[in-house]
């Protein structure tokens, strides 16, 4: 599933060298999730969902990038967008899905 990983922001690797023990503890709650039943493909695409519902820009940014660099296709990111909207709300959906057109165009 995983293709080649998009390389991180710069501000990431520099908050990484100057705080690697908060690195490592991220890389391992990572991991930890990642450990069960659901494929990586529906892991990614879960995991968009959380960042929308979170409202977390960033985070929906790096997860669209992710999962473009694993195949995932842009419509199966785009129904994610979609099944937000009754949780959320419209205004907050839309903002969402600027956030997945920024990394898709």
């Amino acid at each position: 599933m995983d293709r080649q990983q998009p390389k991180p922001p710069k501000m990431y690797g520099k908050f990484s060298d100057r705080f690697p023990k908060l690195r490592q503890a991220w890389d391992t709650i990572g991991e930890a999730g990642n450990e069960g039943p659901l494929d990586a493909k529906t892991i990614r695409l879960v995991k968009i969902g959380i960042a929308i519902g979170a409202m977390r820009e960033g985070s929906v940014h790096s997860g669209v990038r992710k999962a473009k660099a694993a195949g995932i296709t842009r419509e199966e990111i785009e129904q994610v967008v979609a099944l937000a909207a009754g949780t959320i709300g419209m205004p907050s959906t839309v903002a969402a899905y600027s956030w997945v057109l920024d990394e898709m165009e």
